[in-house]
């Protein structure tokens, strides 16, 4: 794997005081993880006040001003395949995809090739020079949506700025389980979950987590919910919700046991049982355009197995609330 420079820099503010130094980094740099910033620390790649700090354990004191230049691998070694990506808009800057539920982001153990990267390699072979073939966020494997690339290395220094700085807009539509009386935020750390393995949970020394949401529509034991990201952890929305005991419809790894309903018509039970992914779709990608710095956004209606269920839930919901009358 051959590797590429990058820079990122970020101003702090008074939040940061007393903070260990790799801490507030990946706070600010959130698609960086920890180790890899600790490597950068140790290797000198980083500097504070334009000093150079080799140390992780260095304390912040607040308003500093941090800049980080390192390496990162490219997709040098990732093989072009021609599989259809669903892209929304592309200019020379930028594309973003629409990605569909079972496409994997990167490649990885057990998932060498058929991503979404060798994809873009074979739409975009320039992108082969850039960071994670120009990909500037994630989405978990069975969460459909938004994603944003970046064509160039302007502009992926530039997205990653914007996205370490929360300006990015992220929102997305979720199905979950019971049915809740009012939205609300969610600001509590994220880390790996003490015992299984894949999982992520709420920890009390993990990174923190804010996830806003509010209720579009009610149903007769599921909600239709809207989020938007604050941060962006791993499996951020999931494990917010499965936190909250309103864990979202089809989550493997978060919904817990499956409670059947009182009242269900037989379609709605077909649609819950043959759901086996999480209802999660990133539904609005909003940012400023790394060249204009015009602000633009794009919005993407739910797949067509999120919109039968939401369908079979209102037909439910009309069915049993028209017996009462």
């Amino acid at each position: 794997m051959t590797t590429q420079p990058i820079e990122l820099r970020h101003t702090f503010d008074e939040k940061v005081y007393g903070k260990r130094l790799d801490l507030a980094l990946s706070e600010a740099f959130e698609d960086f993880s920890r180790s890899r910033i600790q490597d950068w620390v140790k290797q000198g790649f980083v500097k504070v006040n334009d000093e150079v700090i080799k140390s992780n354990k260095h304390k912040m004191a607040g308003f500093e001003l941090v800049e980080i230049n390192a390496e990162v691998e490219v997709a040098g070694d990732w093989k072009p395949q021609a599989i259809d990506l669903d892209i929304v808009y592309e200019d020379e800057d930028l594309l973003v995809v629409n990605k569909p539920a079972g496409l994997v982001v990167h490649p990885g153990a057990g998932n060498q090739d058929g991503t979404m990267v060798n994809a873009l390699l074979h739409h975009a072979p320039q992108l082969s020079n850039l960071p994670r073939a120009g990909i500037i966020h994630r989405l978990d494997k069975d969460t459909t949506g938004l994603l944003v690339v970046a064509k160039t290395i302007g502009a992926h220094t530039n997205l990653v700025e914007q996205l370490q700085n929360r300006a990015f807009t992220r929102e997305y539509d979720a199905i979950v389980n019971r049915v809740m009386v009012s939205g609300g935020t969610v600001d509590a750390p994220i880390g790996r979950h003490p015992t299984k393995r894949t999982a992520m949970a709420v920890v009390a020394d993990g990174r923190r987590a804010i996830t806003h949401y509010r209720v579009a529509e009610k149903f007769l034991d599921h909600t239709h919910l809207k989020l938007r990201l604050e941060t962006g952890r791993t499996h951020q929305i999931r494990v917010h919700m499965g936190y909250l005991k309103f864990p979202i419809v089809g989550d493997p790894l978060y919904s817990g046991r499956y409670r059947v309903p009182t009242k269900i018509t037989p379609e709605l039970k077909v649609a819950l049982d043959s759901f086996k992914r999480q209802a999660l779709h990133a539904s609005k990608l909003g940012l400023k355009h790394p060249s204009t710095g015009e602000y633009i956004e794009w919005k993407v209606q739910m797949p067509s197995d999120m919109q039968h269920l939401r369908d079979e839930l209102v037909a439910n919901r009309d069915h049993f609330e028209g017996q009462e009358d």
